[in-house]
């Protein structure tokens, strides 16, 4: 086989139990990343890839910022600290990148995306692998790919266990056109329909299983409940990985449309100084939802609204709508047609309203945030740049609140950020604190604060602005001073 995963190492301590409260549904959480040959991340010095975990280190303190089972220990948040250039974005997009690949293919300019700081990375593999938990167990799915070419050459999905051992679902090794199916998915009945597909792609170097296996497929889940891994996997990676970038919102303010989640709402924006007092609803037409809009954007629209037309026998159907400059709600059902109405936030007196765009940077970044405080579904949020557009006590206070609810909840947050005044140890652990720093050759190297055995007195902020863990920036003298 050419892939080059590596066993899992899981810290296990039998005698402690779990004394958090798991979600209804089992929990869901991303484990590890690994990366390799993608934009500046390259083949560790050491050999192997640039590893992100979210494992617990040896850290004693807050335990409620962690999900443990008597056999793994996960953290729920992690900051990423780096220079501007360094790479901490990269960490965010090569994330996106195996997400879009395993549900869409590969995208376009996919073929200048491996390292280029060393020629030669042009005709390598670059690996990309997941670590994840699904309802009580452990799996890494991952594929390598010579960008350059637009060839896979490998595929797994194994499932871990905490012993250090894996028991194999599937491998493909395309360049030798081999693959092999193992566990549940080679139960009798299961495997032959599975060789069909398998065989079907077993030197076609253009498709990944996982993505074929979740096409049209409903009839073989329906038959097969020990095939359901493979649609379960896909659906963590589509559904429960949600990964955003500065320019783009989070929210699609679809908590406005929740009116049992309202008083909660108004309480956390209250709690965070965005002076906003309420919200109004206010019906328009639907002539009004399009006004100012392009003749792209609005054919967008039309095609999701036609879209819910559709469906609307069966039920009220509700679409949240989010322009540069309004909240909108269409409603949209068999009795009424379309009604459509406009969100307008309330400053102080209740007569005085303001719509998306009246507001600050700060109030709207806020407001797309507290979807993250809301959740109740199982998700791990991957966010470049949190403290956009935020003072440093919001962004503080955000962080605070949500480990707070996240004691409670199946989620995970994974942020990048300059800010440092969230390397406070009354705030995070040692272990929710990572760097991304630039080597010499220009590639990029992923660590954490857990590596330096940090003591808990440090002033941890401080040193990092001092340079001591790397990933602050290096002003050269460009202008000698008399």
């Amino acid at each position: 086989m050419i892939k080059m995963r590596k066993i899992t190492r899981y810290s296990i301590d039998k005698s402690e139990k779990n004394v958090y409260s798991v979600w209804k549904g089992g929990y869901i959480m991303l484990i590890r990343f690994n990366v390799s040959n993608f934009l500046s991340f390259e083949n560790r010095p050491e050999g192997g890839s640039e590893e992100f975990s979210m494992i617990a280190g040896k850290v004693r303190n807050k335990k409620e910022h962690i999900y443990e089972d008597g056999k793994i220990k996960l953290l729920k948040f992690a900051a990423v600290y780096g220079a501007n250039a360094a790479g901490k974005s990269n960490l965010v997009k090569a994330m996106d990148f195996m997400r879009r690949v395993i549900l869409y293919g590969l995208p376009d300019g996919h073929t200048e995306k491996y390292c280029k700081t060393n020629p030669d990375n042009e005709k390598k593999p670059s690996y990309f692998e997941m670590e994840i938990l699904l309802d009580g167990k452990y799996y890494a799915y991952g594929f390598e790919v010579i960008l350059s070419q637009s060839e896979f050459i490998s595929e797994w999905l194994v499932e871990l266990h905490a012993d250090n051992t894996e028991k194999i679902l599937f491998t493909r090794d395309i360049v030798n056109s081999s693959y092999e199916l193992g566990g549940e998915l080679a139960e009798k009945g299961l495997k032959e329909k599975l060789d069909g597909y398998a065989g079907d792609v077993q030197n076609d170097g253009t498709a990944l299983l996982l993505l074929i296996m979740n096409q049209n497929k409903k009839t073989l889940y329906e038959n097969f409940k020990s095939a359901k891994i493979l649609k379960n996997v896909f659906g963590w990676i589509r559904d429960s990985l949600d990964i955003n970038y500065p320019n783009q919102p989070i929210s699609d303010y679809s908590y406005l449309s929740h009116t049992d989640k309202l008083n909660e709402v108004y309480r956390i924006i209250s709690a965070f100084g965005t002076g906003i007092t309420g919200f109004e609803v206010r019906e328009i037409s639907f002539a009004e939802v399009f006004q100012g809009m392009s003749s792209d954007l609005k054919k967008k629209i039309m095609g999701r609204i036609n879209k819910l037309i559709e469906v609307s026998h069966l039920k009220t159907t509700i679409m949240l709508l989010r322009t540069p400059s309004n909240l909108f709600i269409i409603e949209i059902s068999e009795e009424n047609g379309i009604e459509c109405k406009t969100v307008e936030f309330c400053h102080g007196k209740k007569s005085i309203s303001f719509n998306l765009e009246e507001e600050s940077d700060g109030t709207v970044r806020m407001l797309d945030l507290i979807e993250i405080l809301l959740s109740n579904e199982p998700k791990t949020y991957v966010i470049d740049e949190l403290d956009r557009c935020l003072h440093p006590s919001l962004t503080y206070k955000f962080v605070k609140s949500f480990l707070q609810l996240a004691a409670k909840r199946n989620v995970q947050l994974i942020v990048t950020t300059h800010e440092s005044r969230l390397m406070d140890f009354d705030l995070l652990r040692r272990d929710e604190i990572w760097f991304v720093n630039k080597r010499e050759n220009g590639t990029s190297d992923i660590y954490s604060l857990e590596e330096y055995n940090t003591r808990f007195d440090q002033k941890v902020d401080k040193a990092y602005l001092d340079g001591r863990y790397g990933g602050v920036p290096i002003f050269n003298t460009v202008f000698p001073v008399c």
